[in-house]
């Protein structure tokens, strides 16, 4: 556990940023990907001012070990403590590749990552945030993996989005209730590939699912695409949501703990939506950068904001990187 300190009468500020996830090419002096990634970051550090910088996952492409290292090096730049959980691509050349990029990670000072227990997936551990030896706010950074193989309903073999494992949600339970004897206020869990709830969440809230993909960005800071009890929402939601089929236990565990207020993902590049459903803050993290696929519009990070009650605000800080293109 690596634990952060935040001062009285100030507020700790969380910026994440999502799926970076530039090539050893794009990442070239002066090619157009590295030039908006880079002024993104940039921008979202000089308007943010962050204590920490988390990413949630796709930080570059497995094997791409150049890509790895010039983000390491531009967060190091930012000057403040930075952490971060891996995406599927980032471990879809096993654990070898994913090893060869920690070891690097970990010689730098400002990186805040700790491998965690092997057994369930790489780099499964609790970032803590105290004030004056108080626990005021854990962040909760876990491995949502690749993929993996289920059943469908016809009994064939199908390849689905992964999901945190049984262990892992075991290891979940031990942590929230290790944070409450600290006497632990908040917790967020992060990750990767969103949790099925993001599914029932999404249903539920939308007023229509057919479009869905016309609602603008102005559209869904009113009550206009949201049901009744969801007027808080925000966001559009502007391809499928990509998780785990069907129940996967999440929902019902961080019901099960209590302390987890937030739940923050990355991983489909076209939804940035917070969600209130379940008594849970279902939030799609802000694509950072071109990387892989995106939407201009939908260009930033995501800033969490920590009193000394807990989070007390998530936002969406858009940057608009058109003038690079």
């Amino acid at each position: 556990m690596k634990i952060l300190q935040k001062f009285p009468d100030k507020d700790f500020v969380i910026l994440n940023l999502t799926d970076p996830q530039l090539s050893d090419a794009e990442w070239a002096e002066g090619q157009t990907p590295r030039r908006v990634l880079e002024y993104t970051v940039n921008e979202l550090v000089a308007r943010t001012k962050p204590d920490l910088i988390t990413v949630t996952g796709d930080l570059a492409w497995a094997g791409n070990h150049h890509a790895y290292d010039c983000l390491a090096d531009l967060l190091d730049g930012c000057g403040v403590p930075w952490s971060f959980v891996w995406g599927n691509h980032d471990q879809q050349n096993g654990q070898a590749e994913v090893e060869r990029v920690v070891e690097r990670y970990l010689q730098h000072p400002l990186c805040l990552y700790e491998r965690g227990d092997a057994a369930l997936g790489n780099g499964n551990f609790v970032l803590l945030i105290e004030q004056e030896g108080q626990a005021v706010q854990a962040l909760l950074m876990m491995d949502s993996h690749d993929r993996e193989a289920v059943i469908d309903q016809n009994g064939e073999t199908q390849e689905a989005w992964a999901r945190l494992t049984a262990p892992q949600l075991a290891w979940y339970r031990q942590q929230v209730a290790a944070l409450r004897d600290r006497g632990c206020r908040d917790a967020a869990l992060l990750l990767h590939i969103p949790p099925h709830a993001y599914r029932l969440a999404s249903e539920a809230a939308l007023k229509d699912q057919e479009t869905r993909g016309e609602v603008t960005i102005a559209e869904s800071m009113t009550a206009k695409p949201w049901n009744v009890g969801y007027e808080d929402s925000i966001g559009v939601q502007w391809e499928p949501i990509c998780s785990y089929p069907s129940d996967d236990g999440v929902l019902a565990t961080i019901k099960e703990c209590g302390l987890t207020t937030h739940v923050l993902a990355g991983h489909d590049h076209r939804i940035a939506t917070m969600i209130s459903y379940e008594g849970i803050r279902w939030i799609y993290a802000l694509k950072t950068g071109m990387g892989c696929y995106w939407t201009p519009a939908l260009n930033g990070g995501t800033v969490l904001t920590v009193s000394e009650n807990g989070l007390s605000d998530a936002r969406y800080e858009y940057v608009d990187a058109s003038s690079l293109l």
